[in-house]
């Protein structure tokens, strides 16, 4: 795994600099550890900016149209369960099993987002847990900052390649390996379905005012975007926003509006008191769409041994964390 540079300064690094606004706990430093190496490769990250700019110009130039949103939608949230079901709670924190073919799919439909293929996104996130919060983590608010943290950290080289001695139990997988390298493989798929499917609307069913450039429009691009910076609001926001219900060793915190957006990876907190469990709202009360999906699919004989929280987790929330 990438490990950076070695974190020295023990909790002091993290707590130097930080202030409390009423229950928010922000990270505050002079000046983010961001390393030379680790500064936006503008030319290496001109696609993730032509999405952006395709998602703004197209949405001015093709107009809108109920059925573009309603596939904007459902791109959207299709898309957000690959990443969470499949890329998190599956690929790096093994918290349910399923079969080899399933597996594929979670990482097809988790490769459609965008967000380079399960290896490399499953490699970065078991290092995240073992670094949350410290210098070495490349994807928290403290040391390195807000933005670096949201998505400044995919926009550099040092942290494109895969370190497949992380993910040994998937890696051994060729058809992960496969999709690992080809990852634009399955977003310009679903792109191109998103074209044809529009082209198709709008020779076939007239009436319902859509078309081609605007079905790839609304049901790629902008939808793409949209689960970026959702996604990447675990990251960064989750850090910095929100309640916490255990004393955990980072700034994780539980944030409800973050959980709806991601089909609830924003119950943060909770995830950081226990990665393993497939589950991360505790209470029927905290929308966990991901964890509703994954059951549902359990009761068919797809996925099986869905891990949960054990019971001293939940006395320790009961206790005030």
């Amino acid at each position: 795994m990438h490990e950076g540079s070695q974190h020295t300064g023990s909790c002091g690094v993290l707590e130097k600099g930080r202030r409390t606004l009423g229950s928010i706990s922000v990270l505050k430093h002079a000046r983010p550890l961001v390393h030379d190496d680790e500064k936006v490769d503008w030319l290496g990250s001109w696609g993730f900016m032509a999405v952006h700019a395709a998602a703004v110009a197209g949405v001015l130039l093709v107009g809108i149209s109920w059925v573009a949103a309603l596939f904007c939608l459902a791109t959207y949230y299709g898309r957000v369960f690959g990443v969470t079901g499949g890329y998190h709670r599956y690929f790096s924190h093994r918290s349910y099993r399923t079969t080899r073919w399933f597996q594929f799919v979670m990482g097809w439909i988790g490769c459609s987002a965008a967000q380079m293929g399960s290896l490399w996104w499953a490699a970065h996130h078991r290092h995240h847990h073992r670094h949350t919060d410290t210098e070495s983590d490349i994807h928290s608010p403290g040391p390195k900052g807000f933005l670096f943290a949201h998505c400044g950290w995919i926009l550099c080289r040092k942290y494109v390649r895969t370190n497949m001695k992380a993910i040994p139990d998937f890696a051994r997988f060729p058809e992960l390996v496969f999709m690992n390298r080809f990852h634009l493989l399955p977003p310009v798929i679903l792109a191109g379905s998103m074209l044809v499917l529009g082209w198709a609307l709008g020779r076939w069913a007239p009436g319902l005012g859509t078309n081609g450039p605007q079905m790839l429009v609304w049901g790629f691009f902008v939808s793409t975007v949209a689960l970026y910076h959702a996604k990447f609001s675990i990251n960064s926001l989750a850090h910095v926003f929100g309640r916490r219900r255990f004393r955990t060793k980072d700034d994780s915190k539980n944030n409800w509006f973050l959980s709806v957006l991601t089909l609830g990876e924003g119950w943060h907190n909770n995830h950081h008191r226990y990665p393993y469990s497939e589950r991360q709202g505790l209470y029927w009360w905290e929308f966990d769409g991901t964890h509703y999906i994954l059951k549902m699919l359990s009761w068919l004989g797809i996925v099986w041994d869905l891990n949960k929280p054990p019971r001293e987790v939940y006395e320790e929330a009961l206790a005030g964390g």
